[in-house]
């Protein structure tokens, strides 16, 4: 393609750019991936900060039905959030014990995929699997 001042000249990517990118991003993931699945088996179990904070004034007693507030504090008109029967909520899979890292691993991948997938469609034309909206080459195609 052609401008008033000449050709349009094409970007060059330098050679061996995209398997950087593709080591790169692959450690990114793998990095990702131990941090969720093995530091989080590290986490505290004991409820954080604002739970705290939300318990001052109660006592919290084990029965069978679950745990019951005694006293007076802002816990006792809490609710279940909107996605509490999901299957990551609370940071376990399908609400069972020990599973923190299986979700965080769970939770990397939907992330990755997801990204991946939007970063497909966003994409700057004149990329490989992009048609150039300048049209063919000529140096390439021949024409």
């Amino acid at each position: 393609m052609t401008s008033p001042r000449g050709p349009i000249p094409r970007r060059a990517t330098p050679e061996g750019s995209a398997p950087r990118r593709s080591r790169f991003l692959l450690g990114f993931l793998l990095a990702a991936l131990v941090i969720a699945g093995g530091l989080s088996s590290l986490a505290s179990p004991d409820p954080d900060g604002l739970d705290s904070v939300t318990l001052h004034g109660c006592t919290v007693t084990e029965t069978e039905a679950g745990e019951q507030l005694n006293g007076t504090c802002i816990a006792q008109n809490a609710t279940d959030h909107g996605t509490a029967a999901s299957p990551l909520a609370d940071y376990a899979v399908g609400g069972r014990d020990g599973t923190t890292g299986l979700a965080g691993v769970v939770g990397v991948l939907v992330t990755a995929l997801l990204a991946g997938l939007l970063f497909r469609l966003l994409r700057r034309p004149g990329r490989p699997g992009r048609p150039d909206p300048r049209g063919p080459d000529p140096g390439i195609d021949g024409g």
